[in-house]
């Protein structure tokens, strides 16, 4: 018997359970020994009855148990925005990878399907980094109208849309790439009213399918795609109900296999109560649904517009990137291209650096709590997204005080270095970063409150101030602290390249005879677009080895050293991971 478990998920209610009895007797009957097949029935209410009948069709390869999904619908609630949705138990795979975290990939069937081929070979494709293994949706590959509804619609081309009727599912990518949340946010923008949950999966998963074996999802519909001898599995979709309609292709399948269940007796009752105005209604049902999706594909506002509308870039951006072309061609690198309003002078009496004041420690603590709090907030939601962290054991070594210098190009930069602190062996120490004047006294509200109490060291206009803030960097490089400093003195918005360093990092370091801690920030395109129309980037952190001062060299001498090779090492990473040489457009001055 080979250990491993194939777990197999069906989701039905009690009104529904007849039938995936009956394809769960054709799965079982035609699946290859050896194998441990542990089927689960997703659901929120079975009558004992049922569920004896169901249990009672174990046997030494296949293990069933029913799960009651009530509970976790009730964990999620919050998340919700449309509470009835959920009733309907197509939209229970969804949950599948989150409530059974102790499984790499799954299968799951619905309930109107006849399975002729051995389950075990499906379960074996290997989904490599895909979301899903599925097949060809018919329905959007064989009728135009539901064709240009996909690729107008929802923006993925018709032959490559999957019917998520059987699905293999990769339970690690859905966790890693939080399928189910993407799922609950997108339920938020838009309701799709077609194939409803399929449509939403099909979204998601775009571009990150495998496409397998076609007769492992033969819809009864249109033309058949295979041959009889290549179909592994019926999908008796729409009205292709052989329990509704006598002549429904490839009803002997499933009567086949209905004669070995309990059930028989029940199903054919339901097909000879099923009345002539039951069948208009599944008629005009169809109709429906063709003029819904003509409807759907028609609106100016669908779903595709609407994204089309509203991921134009945003002027602003624009206008940024257009100014730090010109301020590298110009060679203006000290310069902030994003103009601040005019800042408001520190004044010595308003600071207290060293955090030595009761209610300054009070204020740092709460502030942090508050930092974490959005911090986790930010990488959540993927507003901020740390991809990897490469050298950790650089700021491991580290016996003393540093400074930490980062390349300067977004607001939350900052944050990235304070996830390598975090992660380091090196808690003892405190983490401390230097800000700009404005930043400490223009901000108001919640970011104006964590600029001033989140171990920030601004610098001053004020020439007293600015001494202050010397002597209290010097005290805590001294006392074996982390400062971090941004050597490029300017921030520019999601500027990839090393821009040339100023002195003021190196001036602390010679002095304190202090290391340089050297990190850099690569960058690249996440597939999640934000507010301004760009792409959310991905960031890998660079940490490389400390620099020291040469005790040997004076503290000038040091400084450009210190200063040389910083710059030398940010230059590697980016030529390295880039793969690009670095060059500015900056003219030459004559």
């Amino acid at each position: 018997m080979n250990n491993e478990i194939i777990p197999i998920f069906y989701a039905c209610d009690d009104n529904f359970v007849k039938y995936t009895i009956v394809s769960l007797k054709s799965m079982i009957e035609n699946a290859s020994k050896n194998h441990n097949y542990h089927v689960y029935i997703l659901n929120t209410g079975i009558s004992e009855k049922m569920q004896k009948v169901v249990l009672d069709m174990q046997n030494d390869d296949f293990t069933i148990e029913f799960v009651d999904v009530k509970n976790y619908l009730i964990s999620i609630n919050d998340k919700l925005p449309i509470r009835d949705y959920y009733s309907k138990t197509t939209y229970y795979r969804l949950f599948i990878a989150e409530m059974f975290q102790e499984y790499n990939k799954a299968i799951y069937i619905d309930s109107d399907t006849i399975v002729l081929g051995d389950i075990y070979e499906l379960y074996s494709n290997d989904l490599k980094d895909n979301y899903v293994g599925g097949c060809h949706e018919q329905a959007m590959v064989q009728v135009d109208t539901y064709g240009e509804y996909v690729e107008k619609v929802i923006g993925i081309d018709r032959n490559k849309f999957f019917n998520a009727g059987l699905i293999l599912i990769n339970c690690d990518q859905f966790r890693k790439n939080k399928v189910l949340d993407q799922f609950i946010d997108l339920l938020h923008v838009y309701t799709f009213v077609v194939t409803q949950d399929e449509d939403y999966l099909n979204l998601i998963c775009k571009d990150k399918v495998l496409f397998i074996d076609q007769g492992w999802n033969v819809e009864v519909f249109g033309k058949i795609p295979v041959s009889d001898s290549e179909i592994k599995m019926l999908h008796y979709i729409m009205v292709s109900k052989p329990w509704h309609y006598k002549d429904c292709r490839y009803a002997d399948k499933f009567w086949k296999y209905a004669k070995m269940t309990p059930v028989y007796d029940e199903i054919i009752q339901v097909l000879n109560a099923y009345t002539d105005e039951e069948r208009e209604n599944d008629i005009a049902s169809c109709d429906r649904l063709l003029e819904t999706a003509l409807r759907e594909t028609n609106r100016e506002d669908n779903y595709l517009n609407s994204i089309k509308k509203n991921i134009g870039k945003s002027k602003e951006r624009l206008a940024i990137i257009k100014k730090i072309a010109k301020f590298e061609e110009e060679g203006r690198f000290e310069e902030d291209v994003e103009e601040d309003p005019p800042a408001k002078m520190l004044m010595p009496e308003e600071i207290d650096y060293l955090r030595k004041k009761f209610f300054s420690k009070l204020k740092t603590k709460f502030a942090f709590k508050v930092a974490r709090k959005f911090l986790n907030h930010i990488t959540e939601t993927k507003k901020m997204i740390v991809k990897d962290i490469i050298g950790l054991e650089n700021i491991n070594s580290l016996e003393s005080g540093a400074i930490i210098t980062c390349n300067h190009f977004n607001a939350f930069d900052s944050f990235a270095i304070q996830l390598v602190y975090e992660k380091s062996k090196q808690k003892k120490r405190k983490f401390y970063r230097v800000i700009r004047e404005g930043n400490y006294t223009n901000f108001p509200g919640f970011y104006g409150f964590l600029m001033k109490n989140c171990n920030t060291l601004p610098l001053s206009s004020n020439y007293k101030t600015l001494q202050k803030f010397i002597k209290a960097t010097d005290k805590l490089l001294q006392d074996g602290n982390f400062v971090l400093v941004y050597p490029e003195q300017s921030m520019w918005w999601n500027y990839r390249k090393p821009k040339p360093l100023q002195d003021g990092a190196f001036k602390f370091a010679s002095r304190n005879n202090v290391p340089v801690l050297p990190c850099f920030i690569t960058m690249q395109d996440s597939d999640i677009l934000g507010d301004d129309g760009f792409y959310i980037q991905e960031y890998t952190i660079h940490v490389s080895k400390p620099i020291y001062p040469d005790p040997s060299l004076s503290r000038n001498e040091n400084i450009d050293l210190l200063k040389e090779k910083n710059y030398e090492e940010w230059k590697r990473i980016y030529e390295e991971t880039y793969g690009l040489p670095l060059r500015y457009t900056t003219k030459t001055q004559n």
